[in-house]
């Protein structure tokens, strides 16, 4: 790889990264004010209907940092060895 594609590949990371930051940031802000409209105006009967937007929302931030920060990329290693299974 040379210094021209390693330069991409890095700023791809960089921007995912920054990228998962803001949609993390945004993520706890809408829900902060989520909740505390539903503490000022509900009544508290059953379930908060703010867990909701939190909950599937959460699955959502959860993939992408799991996209961003736990994904390794495919090595040459990696593919050598099944390319060997398959033979």
């Amino acid at each position: 790889m040379d210094d021209t594609e390693l330069r991409r590949l890095a700023e791809q990371r960089v921007k995912r990264k920054r990228d998962f930051q803001g949609h993390l940031v945004t993520y706890a802000i809408v829900n902060a004010f989520l909740w505390i409209l539903w503490a000022l105006t509900d009544d508290h009967d059953g379930v908060p209907w703010p867990v909701w937007v939190t909950f599937f929302w959460g699955i959502g931030v959860a993939w992408q940092a799991w996209s961003v920060y736990g994904q390794r990329p495919i090595g040459e290693e990696e593919i050598r060895r099944e390319m060997e299974r398959l033979r």
